[in-house]
């Protein structure tokens, strides 16, 4: 009698099954489509850094993105003073936008926290007031301890005019190591509050927003020759000194930023309320980020610009590193005492994580050498500061709000590595703590802006990983 053997006859009928399934229904298996390529599950080495994608991912989605965001929702970050009527300089501002959602609205007196107001702290040093100090009537104050009847009076006051001067002068000594035009110091600067103003799609697209960044590249960014194209293939940037390939990756990465931002709150519905009040739902949009960062859409170059989103992310992460003994003695006054003392507490935490990053980016190798290398700095602080103002001619004031903020955080960043005077502070690893603040300072705006500018970095790795997750 001819027995079988059910084993085997289980086995082959279930790889039929599965062959059968999978050739008549190929949509049911687990590989991505064809031209997907899982491009977007980025592995090994980040360019010019020591470390790798993964390393980030892990490190910023569990341990930073948690921190990061809770701290930007205090006070003392979510208010930003910014100036979003400032004319563009390089051609004539014919684009501003008229879609509702690129409206910003700027914040009521009443609403501003005290502190930012001007309002001092209790536990600010009692100073003199230098209004009476400097006007006419206090300079005709003639002190006892100052006369001497042997050698005469030692007039030691300064006069008005001579008090503006060496203002003048530390305004100019300050804009020596600056990297982006300050926004708070303008003529119209309002506070906004980012929270009521959150970045995302607006509408804002086309020949106008193409322009904007046409200009940053082709005009901005250090290129090798014969490049005709905006963006540089990755196979060029090998042929570019460290400094060159540094700017590029970091204008590439924060553009990387900035797209992703968008595309994971797209606008998606634009719907009125039963009571008549405009509304709107946002949410991703997978086919337009395929469009964006797929290879064969874009020349091969796709997965390069979402690598050098990590690029730029791990040149903010060691600015906040090296600057972090400075920011822990920073007094994050707002006029709530509780609050104050919480976010004080929560920086110098988030601080800590920062500061236990294995491989942060390295900037000791960069700017060394003799006059052509301070030369080239220089370049490189005018060519950041012209995109600065290239701010002011995006035509949608949502998007130039965000655009101001994270510009000028990743001006701070670099003024933290390549300020001038820290050329004497040593090898890579050093940090601002024996820096006294009558020679380093930053003010209130541009701490506001360098951890709202990393959070944008951080929340983008985190959308980032959503698409992700989309795709397969």
């Amino acid at each position: 009698m001819l027995t079988i053997n059910t084993n085997f006859y289980n086995n082959c009928s279930m790889w039929l099954l599965v062959f059968l399934i999978s050739a008549v229904f190929p949509f049911l298996s687990s590989e991505p489509k064809v031209g997907d390529h899982c491009y977007c599950k980025l592995k090994g080495r980040i360019d010019d850094c020591g470390c790798s994608v993964d390393t980030v991912d892990h490190f910023n989605n569990i341990k930073v993105y948690p921190r990061l965001h809770s701290l930007l929702n205090k006070n003392y970050f979510r208010f930003f003073k910014v100036n979003l009527k400032q004319e563009c300089p390089f051609w004539p501002d014919d684009s501003r936008c008229t879609i509702r959602y690129c409206h910003v609205e700027p914040c009521v007196e009443e609403n501003i926290p005290l502190g930012l107001k001007g309002v001092p702290s209790k536990n600010a040093a009692v100073t003199e007031d230098m209004s009476f100090k400097y006007s006419q009537a206090g300079q005709n104050v003639v002190c006892d301890q100052e006369l001497n009847k042997e050698l005469g009076y030692l007039n030691t006051t300064i006069s008005t005019d001579a008090h503006t001067e060496f203002a003048r002068w530390q305004a100019h000594d300050d804009a020596r190591d600056s990297f982006c035009h300050g926004e708070d110091d303008l003529e119209g600067a309002e506070y906004v509050d980012l929270l009521l103003n959150p970045e995302r799609y607006t509408g804002y697209r086309g020949e106008p927003a193409h322009r904007v960044w046409h200009s940053i590249y082709m005009e901005n960014c250090f290129r090798p020759q014969h490049a005709h194209r905006a963006y540089i293939e990755s196979s060029a940037l090998s042929g570019m000194c460290l400094e060159k390939r540094v700017f590029y990756r970091t204008i590439s990465g924060l553009h990387t930023s900035i797209t992703i931002h968008a595309l994971s709150k797209y606008l998606q519905s634009d719907e009125t309320s039963l009571l008549g009040s405009p509304g709107g739902k946002w949410g991703p949009n997978l086919e337009e980020f395929r469009r964006r960062f797929n290879p064969e859409l874009t020349d091969g170059e796709g997965p390069s610009w979402l690598r050098n989103l990590y690029f730029v992310y791990l040149l903010e992460l060691r600015a906040l590193a090296k600057a972090a003994p400075y920011l822990e003695r920073e007094e994050y006054y707002t006029g709530s005492e509780q609050e104050d003392e919480e976010v004080r507490l929560a920086v110098n935490n988030f601080l800590s994580v920062v500061r236990s990053f294995p491989d942060h980016f390295d900037e000791s190798s960069m700017f060394s050498g003799g006059q052509q290398a301070r030369e080239l700095k220089e370049e490189f602080r005018q060519h950041f500061r012209n995109i600065s103002r290239i701010m002011d001619c995006v035509g949608c004031d949502k998007c130039r709000l965000w655009g101001k903020l994270q510009i000028q955080g990743l001006g701070t960043a670099l003024k933290i590595l390549f300020s001038g005077k820290f050329d004497s502070m040593g090898p890579f690893g050093s940090d601002l703590s024996d820096v006294s603040r009558n020679k380093f300072q930053l003010k209130r705006s541009e701490i506001v802006a360098l951890f709202n500018a990393f959070g944008r970095l951080s929340t983008s790795i985190v959308e980032l990983e959503k698409f992700r997750k989309m795709m397969r």
